[in-house]
Parts: C-alpha cells; structure tokens; sequence
C-alpha cells in the first residue's frame, strides 16, 4: 500500500453546535479541495461528491468536534457510499481520518478508518449505494500507527484500551487516491454519513413558497442541487420559476 499523504485541512464550519448534548448538529460540517454536493444522493435529494485527481489529488469533508470530546465517546463511524463505473477503494481511501491528541498533548496524531474489504482496503464495488457498516467498532481493526504504541493492524478493543482518554480534536472523510486509477481520479459518492450518534445527510431546505424566503430565511435554503441563493431576490426567483 502506498504510504499515504496524510491530511488534517484548515476549514471554517458552517454552522456551530448549539448543545452541549452532543458533540455535532447534522449541519455541523464543511467541504474540502474537490469536494461538492451532487444530486440527487442515495433516495435523497442530494449527497456528497468526492474526487481525487492530478492537483490537488484529494477531497474530503470534515465534521465539527465538540472541545473535550474523547475517543472512548465517539460511538461509531459509517457511511453510503457509490463508486463511479470505474473506480474502487484503494491505497487507503476512502477512509475515516480521527484526529487524536493524549491529555498532555505529548502524542498527537491520526487514526484510521478505512472504507473497504481488509486487509488491503481494495476491490469495493462500482456504480451501486452500498452501506459500510459501523466501521469503529466492527470487525475491522483501525489503523493507530500515527501514535505512540500503535499498529497498522489494531482491534478496536486495543485502540480503545490505548486511547479512550485521548481528545478528538478533527474528524474527516477523505479520498485521495487518485494516483492508484490508470486515469488517475478516484471518484465516489458519499451520504448519510453516521459519526457517534449523528447522521449526516447533507440536506438543506430547498423553498417552496416565497414567505420563506423573507426575514433572511434564503440563506439558509438553496436549489435542489445544493447551489445557494445570492440574495432574498434569487430565492423568491427559484419558488416563482423553479430556475
């Protein structure tokens, strides 16, 4: 397996958590590089598509992490997810990425969840929505070899054992191996993503009448395929016409 160019990207949030209940909102998320909705998604109006290629060779998105949240509190990690025609798992990717810091900050790094048959991660199935199951806590070990005392190869119940105090300070879902494809892109589909006990759908209001456009609700509505509105004006547009 080719050794992977490991990411953790600088992003802005969308939106924050408003409870202290539990460490995301459904909206708490932000897109990456060559990342972007696409519709319609899996029996939903719309998904997420990643794609990694020549420049800048990886995709992703990352979900917001309460502070204080620790690994031993993150329940579960799965996902849809649709290859293209020609494309497949492979030299890593896709996979979960779970940024971990020790309670003194002395060992930092990432721990890995990857998407597809193991041992080597590859020959996933194109072209249909399959589920991944939960892959935290399956029968797949994770990959902790980014920490101190970690393996490749390591049973959630040692990872666990290990780093269950550790502070989760990042969770991404990232493709980025374009470079193992003949026409070098790796393309996929993801939606209903589950993190612990939040579903990620990647939905938004698309507006039906124009009072909801009014008082600021455009800019939290957008078209059916993700695009949002510029103004009150464009939304009360899309109702009227459907453009």
């Amino acid at each position: 397996m080719k050794k992977l160019a490991y990411i953790i990207p600088t992003v802005s949030l969308l939106a924050v958590a408003t409870t202290a209940l539990a460490f995301h909102s459904p909206e708490h998320y932000s897109f990456f590089s060559e990342a972007s909705y696409v519709s319609p998604g899996n029996a939903s109006n719309r998904a997420v598509h990643l794609v990694s290629d020549a420049s800048p060779g990886y995709a992703g998105v990352d979900y917001g992490v309460e502070s204080g949240v620790t690994f031993a509190q993150l329940g579960a990690l799965s996902t849809d997810y649709r290859f293209e025609a020609d494309d497949s798992c492979s030299g890593g990717s896709p996979r979960f990425q779970i940024a971990l810091a020790s309670p003194d900050n002395a060992d930092t790094g990432n721990m890995f969840v990857y998407i597809g048959p193991p041992p080597n991660y590859t020959n996933c199935p194109a072209g249909a929505w399959l589920n991944t199951g939960d892959l935290l806590e399956g029968i797949n070990p994770v990959d902790t070899s980014q920490l101190d005392g970690g393996t490749f190869y390591d049973p959630y119940a040692n990872a666990l054992a290990k780093y269950g105090n550790y502070t989760v300070t990042g969770i991404q879902l990232v493709a980025d191996a374009g470079w193992a494809f003949a026409d070098s892109e790796q393309a996929l589909d993801v939606d209903n993503t589950l993190v612990s006990t939040t579903l990620f759908t990647y939905e938004i209001p698309v507006p039906s009448t124009k009072d909801q456009c009014k008082q600021g609700g455009w800019m939290d509505m957008a078209r059916p395929d993700g695009t949002p509105f510029s103004n009150q004006g464009d939304c009360v547009s899309y109702v009227a016409s459907g453009k």
